[in-house]
């Protein structure tokens, strides 16, 4: 991004400390480096003209109210670029797991259909999106849970386990993936979600039960008066 907009002021952004200091940044064109929830965003109305989301969504429950809150910080016009992982994203993990016990290990991320619709609820314009299917090979079940781990891909399934997970079954969950293994390897598929949409001029409606609500300035009322 700072290749294509070289005089622009790019902010990274992330809830996670370590991934912030991922960032490589310089003295002659630095890196406001953010750490804050996507939720939240410190950042003042109307004042971003590209917001790009990154493996983000999938882990955030209302998709709208998370949208309403890019929708807040873009200027009307601006350039909305997001991807996300799919329902079909670990659906091996998920089905071993299935066979080892009825709590959920692998979160449940909301398909194509669920993130176009909450687009168009939060107004966004002529949303555009598509997806594609990713396979990572492992030689055993137990190298993909630790690299999950390792990159922070942790179950944010509220109906998850708290407690830890017993070594039965984690075994039949490790047996039941190998029904999966093909020339000798363990597959673990990524469906990602891409979607682009711009933010809307000031007072479009946005989608909302039973109807559009839509909000503008009082001045803009004809007839109005003012005290």
């Amino acid at each position: 991004m700072r290749g294509r907009w070289k005089s622009a002021q790019t902010i990274a952004l992330d809830l996670a400390l370590p991934m912030l200091r991922q960032v490589k940044t310089g003295w002659l064109r630095p890196v406001m480096r953010l750490n804050a929830d996507a939720r939240a965003l410190p950042l003042v109305d109307a004042s971003v003209d590209v917001l790009f989301s990154n493996l983000c969504l999938q882990w955030i429950d209302d998709l709208p109210a998370l949208l309403d809150e890019f929708r807040r910080v873009l200027r009307p016009g601006a350039y909305l670029a997001i991807s996300t992982f799919g329902p079909d994203t670990l659906h091996e993990l998920r089905a071993a797991w299935a066979q080892a016990d009825r709590a959920p290990h692998v979160g449940q991320f909301a398909d194509i259909a669920r993130v176009g619709d909450a687009l168009l609820q939060a107004g966004f314009r002529d949303p555009v999106l598509d997806a594609e299917h990713f396979t990572v090979t492992y030689g055993d079940a137990a190298s993909l849970m630790r690299e999950l781990k390792a990159i922070g891909a942790t179950n944010a399934d509220a109906r998850r386990q708290r407690s830890l997970t017993g070594k039965t079954h984690w075994r039949r969950a490790v047996d039941a993936y190998e029904e999966f293994r093909r020339d000798g390897k363990l597959p673990a598929t990524y469906e990602v979600i891409y979607a682009h949409a711009w933010a809307p001029d000031p007072g479009q409606p946005r989608r909302a039960r039973g109807g559009e609500i839509a909000s503008f300035p009082v001045d803009r009322l004809r007839g109005s008066r003012r005290p």
